[in-house]
């Protein structure tokens, strides 16, 4: 407990290397901790990797927990569900897009394709940095570590970008999807 303290205290003080001493000493407990709640190694990695960067990102108020591990637990507990419902509420938007989708007019445009143009389109419109990191993560299927060694950036700081990304995606398609089926239905009636 005494080693928790000292850490806390030099990572709200801005020290790197306690913060790193202090994710490597909590990581893999913590990833099997949030594996039992999502039953997804891919959601439990990110999990975790949000629960630190929010902790990195709230570091001076570290000096005010007594008892981190139990912080630790709770936070990406809440963190794991919180992901789950947002997976929750995407499959449902998803499902119940797809077969309205199915009576679009697309034109010469099959469903498959207006999906990929529109994916296209929004990420032409990200930020440059998060859309360089999405494509080498995405289309040439790096790991967020090979993305952060050629960006110059830290592992954390591409998750963020990834995960901004996708979330700007995933609303820029459904937003011009739902314009599509009101468009047609105003058309239809």
């Amino acid at each position: 407990m005494d080693q928790d303290i000292a850490l806390l205290l030099a990572v709200a003080q801005g020290d790197e290397r306690a913060f790193t001493a202090l994710y490597n000493r909590y990581h893999q407990r913590l990833a099997v901790h949030i594996y039992r709640i999502t039953k997804s190694t891919e959601l439990a990695e990110e999990v975790v990797h949000d629960v630190f960067l929010k902790i990195w990102l709230n570091r001076e108020t570290l000096t005010g927990i007594g008892n981190f591990p139990v912080y630790l637990y709770v936070i990406s507990r809440n963190a794991a569900l919180n992901c789950l419902k947002r997976t929750a509420r995407e499959k449902a938007l998803t499902t119940d897009l797809d077969p309205a989708l199915d009576q679009l007019p697309l034109a010469e445009t099959s469903e498959e394709d207006y999906r990929y143009i529109l994916i296209d389109e929004a990420i032409d419109r990200l930020p440059p940095q998060q859309r360089q990191a999405y494509l080498l993560a995405r289309h040439e299927r790096l790991t967020y570590t090979e993305v952060a060694m050629r960006m110059g950036l830290s592992k954390e700081t591409v998750k963020k970008y990834l995960q901004i990304a996708t979330e700007f995606i995933s609303g820029y398609i459904t937003k011009k999807l739902i314009i599509s089926i009101l468009f047609f239905i105003q058309n239809n009636l």
